[in-house]
């Protein structure tokens, strides 16, 4: 009996050593796979970024030129489809006062497009299991002097919050604080917890877009990861996407922000807008990038490096009444859909003299980017573009109440 026994154990304990070899073998090859995965996608970037200007959409390079002559238009621009750059290109000064001329690799603070990646991180942090959607501000930052606004309502501007920036200047300017030198979003935190700002709504009763949402979001992804915005964002999303050319500059962080793109305000170049205390807190701005980075977001996004497809389904949910029937904003982006009608996720960003509009159809595996230092009206000027790239046309002016484009006999 006891031999039995004995035999009967030995044997379990060889089933349970090859059982759990069997379990590290599939680790170490699903570790062995996503490197091999991982050095295909990168040998496929440099492919992704070839543009030759021989080949280059002749129509989508006249418009651009038009743009820029006719409209003001100023700054970067690239249009690419299915993976194939079919237009880029640099038209006019990164910094007219020195006549500097942009390049195609110059980098543009992103203002609100940053907000994009403020969403990717904290949905990050969420897959990790550090973070909930449910998760009470207070819990990160107990004397934050609201009650009951979660991390789901920041995220889809629905917190209730003033604007901090509007509100913050109005103190710096009244009690004539240092203007140059940045503060962070610690900073801008205590402000709010010492001052107790009065809220614009009560928590979830709507949608107001404002930059607290997501300077406050950067204020936990700081809290929760133990790091810095700008060195998670580093880690955790610009070197696995590949984005070389991508930062946080905060000035909070920087004397001088280190980069030659200088944002002109108006219709003019008469006014570089000069960098101040506000460039300091990061998550609602404050990335830095270029047209081609920006590909390379597009395209790790969809093959799920950064996040899973389930979180980024959540993500392109739109969590408002939706505006003339297609546009809406989810965890981090703008979007346009409805009936009949191709998914786009997009973000616009207006900062300190840039202004930008980054777009992606998901549909039709579009990608359209305009990176601008000169805030004019030029980037209202895109519908024709849009309709020749048959894609919606993204300017909510465009359509009826209803929905629909004027004109046109959709339901």
């Amino acid at each position: 009996m006891k031999f039995r026994l004995l035999i009967t154990a030995f044997a379990l304990t060889i089933i349970s050593l090859s059982a759990c070899t069997s379990k590290e073998e599939k680790v170490k090859k699903a570790a062995a796979d996503k490197k091999v995965r991982i050095k295909e996608d990168d040998k496929a970037d440099s492919t992704l970024l070839v543009y030759n200007p021989k080949k280059e959409d002749k129509w989508i390079a006249d418009f651009a030129e038009n743009l820029h002559r006719k409209y003001g238009f100023n700054g970067n621009i690239l249009v690419a489809k299915k993976g194939k750059i079919i237009y880029q290109g640099a038209k006019g000064w990164a910094d007219y006062l020195h006549r500097d001329s942009l390049k195609i690799n110059s980098e543009f603070e992103l203002a609100s497009i940053t907000k994009t990646f403020t969403g990717v991180a904290i949905m990050q942090l969420i897959e990790a299991g550090k973070l909930n959607l449910t998760d009470d501000v207070k819990k990160f930052f107990p004397n934050f002097p609201y009650d009951g606004i979660t991390v789901n309502m920041l995220l889809s501007h629905r917190s209730g919050m003033m604007n901090y920036v509007y509100f913050i200047d109005d103190i710096w300017r009244k009690e004539k604080k240092d203007m140059k030198k940045g503060i962070s979003n610690q900073d801008v935190l205590q402000v709010i917890a010492d001052k107790k700002p009065n809220p614009y709504a009560k928590p979830d009763n709507r949608f107001h877009y404002n930059n607290s949402n997501y300077m406050v979001l950067g204020g936990i992804i700081e809290k929760v990861s133990g790091k810095r915005y700008s060195q998670f964002m580093m880690e955790n999303v610009f070197k696995p996407a590949g984005m070389k050319n991508t930062h946080v500059y905060s000035k909070a962080e920087y004397e001088k922000i280190p980069v030659d793109v200088v944002g002109h305000d108006r219709n003019n170049f008469k006014y570089s807008v000069a960098q101040n205390f506000l460039d300091g807190p990061v998550g609602d701005k404050g990335i830095y990038s270029t047209i081609h980075d920006l590909v390379l977001f597009d395209k790790y996004l969809k093959n799920e490096r950064l996040l899973t497809n389930k979180s980024l389904d959540s993500a392109y949910v739109g969590r408002n009444k939706p505006v003339n029937g297609h546009f809406n904003y989810g965890y981090g982006w703008r979007m346009f859909d409805g009936k009949g009608m191709d998914k786009v996720v997009y973000h616009t960003g207006w900062w300190h003299g840039f202004r930008h509009i980054y777009v992606r159809d998901l549909d039709k595996d579009i990608v359209v980017i305009f990176l601008g230092n000169k805030t004019n009206g030029s980037l209202m000027q895109l519908d024709e573009l849009y309709k020749y790239l048959k894609m919606p046309i993204i300017r909510k002016g465009a359509y009826s109440g209803a929905g629909s484009l004027p004109g046109s006999d959709e339901d």
